[in-house]
Formats: C-alpha cells, structure tokens, sequence
C-alpha cells in the first residue's frame, strides 16, 4: 500500500519525512485510516483492541521511550488491575511477533525496544503514513506561500490521498492517544483547506464544486467552506444552488449555535442575489457563549 521535554499527555509532533517505499523496509504502518502493520504489502495488524492501543500509542510516541506507567494509565485508566504489568509484556511480545524480522529470543529486536522504564518504537519516517502527510503537508503550505500554486495543490493533494478514514479508525482512544489523534484530524482539516485554496486561485472554481459539497455537509457549520461553495456556485453561474447552500449554512447555524452567517458571507449572499449589499444583520451570540465558539476555519 502507498498510502524531550514534553509532559506525555501533551501531543508530540510526528517527526518530518518521505513516506519513500525503500526496498530495504520491509515494515510499515498506518494510521490515516486504520491502524495497519504491513509486512511486504502483506496486513499482519494483531486484532485484540487493546494490543491495537498499545500499537497506536507507540506510533504517536515512535522514537521516544513509553514509561510502562504511561502505558497502563491509557489502557486503564486510574484503576489498573494487579496484573496491568504483566499483561502489557504481554501484548508487547505479541506486538513483536507481527513486527520484527528478527527472531528476538536470540536477537536484539529492530524496532520495538525493551527500555529501563518501558518501550520505544523504532522507526524511519518512510515506515509511518502520518510522517509522510506531515512532511507534504508542510511542503505545500511553503509552495502556496511561495506562489507555486499548481505544485501546492499537487503536494496538498498527496498528503490527502494518505488518508482511509478517521485517524485510527476502530482503535479505542484513552486519555494519551485521544489528543494525538485529534491533532492529526485537525491537521487534515488544515490540508483540505490549502489544497482548496490553491485550486480557486488556479481558476478551477467548477472543478472543486463537488468536493466543496462534501466537505459543506461533513462540517456544517464550516463558514470557510461553506463560503468557497457557495462563491463557485455563483462563478458558475449556479445562482439559485448558491443560495440554497447559503440558507442550509444559515439554519445549521441558527438552530445549533443560535448565530447568523458571517458579515463577509452575508454580503456574499447578497451578491448572490444581484442586489445591491444590504447592511448585514449583526451576528448574536447566546448568552454564556465564548466568542470564537464558531468553528471558523482560517487556514
């Protein structure tokens, strides 16, 4: 498939690299999507869940040592049984069986490292997909910043093809691997952004109608979104669907947050209809209610 100082609650930024297949590893992992062990392009992943969280906290720490006392908390929580100790060697040893190329009765093991107080995950940034997104990510971002705006959409448009699903998809997420995943989804988010951004400035307004559309209904009180769906729609002449996607906006935004539309999406939708702009209607916020609780995307 081609796909330090630190408290340990705290996510830990994945390390840069090239998710470049060299013909030498012949281990990799995946967690865009589910979290998989490939050995040669063969799925070899242990299917007990908790061995899965084990596997998933040790890629979201790869090449930092994981206490045991770390590894225990995610598993269970504040209230471990006697056992807890015993019980992750042995989902480690399981964890090795399906990883290493060694035979590790008689050899130090590859990647998966007994250490004084736990284990580390050894690995390449070419072994790891989210490694991978994280380097084109970055790589994008600088292309658009630099004006090379059809070399950032091809790059964005790489590192999102990463993607199979929600990070760790059916791996259950405890207090350590929950802000993990979190920022990798939010990451995500950020890439679809840019890579958006770059097509409407390459004039492909037409050609993103239909991926705006899906990500108008996976996010339905994305304003950013919403607002690129409804300024193609309009430069393609799609008036009355433009409109109509304004009010869907409108309602959601109403009915869940008690908020109008942004003023810039007001006066949008007043352009929308060939009016001349209308003052906008302030935007209400419910009382209690922080300020910045919409959740507007900025890229």
């Amino acid at each position: 498939m081609e796909r330090g100082g630190r408290p340990y609650g705290a996510p830990v930024p994945l390390f840069p690299g090239a998710f470049v297949r060299k013909r030498e590893e012949s281990v990799n992992f995946t967690i865009l999507g589910a979290l998989e062990i490939l050995k040669d392009d063969r799925e070899c992943t242990p299917k007990a869940p908790k061995v899965l969280q084990v596997l998933a906290l040790l890629l979201l720490r790869a090449n930092h040592p994981l206490p045991m006392s770390v590894l225990v908390r995610e598993l269970w929580g504040d209230h471990p049984p006697k056992s807890a100790v015993t019980t992750v060697q042995t989902y480690v040893c399981q964890l090795r069986k399906a990883i290493e190329e060694v035979d590790t009765a008689t050899e130090e093991p590859e990647y998966l490292l007994t250490r004084s107080s736990g284990y580390l995950l050894r690995v390449s940034p070419e072994q790891v997909d989210a490694l991978v997104f994280q380097r084109l990510l970055g790589e994008g971002r600088r292309l658009l910043e630099e004006g090379r705006t059809d070399a950032a959409s091809k790059r964005l448009g790489e590192a999102l093809d990463l993607w199979s699903g929600p990070c760790l998809a059916h791996v259950s997420r405890g207090p350590l691997i929950e802000p993990h995943a979190v920022r990798l989804e939010e990451q995500r988010l950020h890439a679809q952004e840019l890579r958006i951004r770059a097509e409407l400035l390459l004039g492909r307004e037409r050609e993103s109608i239909g991926e705006l559309r899906s990500l108008a209904m996976e996010y339905p009180l994305n304003e950013w979104f919403h607002g690129r769906l409804i300024h193609a729609l309009h430069r393609a002449g799609r008036r009355d669907e433009a409109s109509t996607a304004y009010r869907r906006l409108r309602l959601a935004l109403s009915e869940e947050l008690g908020l109008e539309p942004s003023l810039e999406l007001q006066t949008l939708h007043q352009e929308v209809l060939g009016a001349s702009p209308a003052p906008p209607e302030p935007r209400r916020r419910p009382r209690g209610r922080p300020e910045g609780s919409v959740p507007l995307a900025t890229g």
